[in-house]
């Protein structure tokens, strides 16, 4: 009997300690935050704004040239043909769609090259934060940005590591 309490004494405390041992360690991370804050972002962000400026002073040369060109037919509308005066409005209006298309183009652009600038960014991040957690033997990293989605923030926070692996 005595030999059967220790056995099952000694069962009990091998499954509980192998049950501990073989608990999952769970991590989370504002990844959101960590590419905001790496430097590489706030460099692609500079050239974005730089290249955006570079767009807008075009446009706003366009705009410009199109306002005095219509002020200048407005002016002379009056002493020239209709056929001329129709002439100038399809002028006036292909500048218009030149116009616009160049503000979409400019658009389009600089969203490309946000996306491909941003897309080593976030891999360099995702591999930091792989790295840090197999590191600590951290098995689920959930993405803790703005505390969406995660109810219960009682895994460890592995932004601090991460920032310090990435170097910033």
């Amino acid at each position: 009997m005595k030999n059967l309490k220790t056995l099952l004494l000694i069962a009990v405390f091998t499954l509980g300690v192998s049950g501990f041992t073989n608990a999952q360690k769970i991590g989370h991370i504002d990844f959101e935050k960590l590419v905001a804050e790496m430097p590489e972002t706030k460099t692609l962000k500079s050239d974005i704004e730089k290249l955006g400026k570079t767009y807008q002073d075009e446009i706003t040369g366009m705009e410009k040239k199109i306002e005095s060109t219509q002020k200048k037919y407005v002016a002379e509308s009056k002493t020239q043909t209709n056929e001329t005066n129709d002439q100038r409005v399809q002028e006036l209006q292909g500048e218009a769609a030149k116009l616009e298309q160049a503000r979409r183009l400019a658009y389009q652009d600089m969203q490309k090259k946000q996306q491909e600038g941003l897309l080593p960014i976030i891999e360099k991040a995702q591999k930091a934060v792989e790295e840090v957690a197999a590191a600590k033997s951290i098995l689920y990293v959930l993405d803790a940005t703005n505390g969406k989605g995660l109810l219960v923030k009682k895994g460890e926070d592995l932004y601090p590591a991460v920032k310090a692996k990435l170097g910033f």
